[in-house]
């Protein structure tokens, strides 16, 4: 059984680094049978980034729609995952104002990180929170699942402007506050051939160029992304061929 002292221990082996920006996507179940379940595995984390900034996605794209287009800050689940869903409601954590691609986060500068999410009609904008780990060069942990849920590849697809990539016209969608504020937040939404599904495509050319690497946590397969480094590789292949994440066949090397 792992416990907490088990998985900071393997945190510290992957090299994550602890004063930095940890972008945690997850599946809790690939972890495997962990004591004190999946609020251990969040205080692992916790207290491993308390000297950085430790985010989780609380996306709720799958449901807040035209016609569900209110979106309640304190209390719309998050539609990713069970670590996503305790993680926002705990103490200290604060939660992104965007409609349909929240992200929760907890540490260093965490309010000026997710300050202004609702300014933006894209969900992956290169000044939200999705431009902010590029910024803060940001490392991402794909946690027992892999590139096929690395939101932050959308936001390279939205600053490449690949065409096609977001809808054109708005859904009429609201943040709601805690007080009883609705905010309106006209929004597109990601769509065209290219999907996410296709992003398995540059998983070998990525850690080939160092740009990601696997290790354990737990259980799971772990994919450790460098943001930088994502973006320099990535970028480029999107300006020759827009079409890249829009087939199944793997990549002609």
């Amino acid at each position: 059984m792992h416990t907490k002292s088990s998985l900071l221990k393997e945190l510290e082996d992957l090299g994550i680094d602890r004063t930095g920006t940890l972008l945690v996507h997850s599946s809790m179940k690939s972890i495997g049978e962990v004591e004190g379940g999946a609020e251990t595995v969040l205080d692992a984390l916790s207290e491993y980034m308390e000297g950085g900034l430790l985010v989780l996605p609380t996306h709720t794209w799958s449901y807040i729609k035209a016609d569900n287009p209110k979106f309640e800050v304190e209390h719309s689940p998050s539609c990713v995952g069970i670590l996503p869903e305790l993680f926002r409601k705990r103490t200290g954590v604060i939660r992104s104002y965007h409609p349909t691609h929240s992200v929760a986060a907890l540490g260093k500068d965490a309010a000026a990180f997710t300050e202004g999410a609702e300014r933006f009609d894209s969900p992956c904008h290169r000044e939200s929170v999705w431009g902010k780990l590029l910024a803060r060069k940001a490392t991402i942990m794909l946690l027992g699942v892999d590139l096929r849920r690395n939101t932050f590849i959308h936001g390279i697809e939205e600053w490449v402007d690949v065409p096609g990539r977001l809808t054109e016209g708005h859904e009429a969608l609201y943040t709601m506050l805690g007080d009883g504020t609705e905010i309106p937040v006209p929004s597109r939404r990601h769509a065209g051939p290219a999907s996410s599904e296709y992003f398995w495509k540059v998983d070998e050319l990525l850690g080939e160029q160092g740009a990601m690497y696997k290790g354990k946590w737990g259980d799971s397969v772990v994919r450790v992304c460098d943001t930088v480094k994502l973006t320099d590789i990535i970028s480029p292949m999107l300006r020759d061929n827009p079409l890249l994440f829009s087939d199944n066949e793997p990549l002609q090397r």
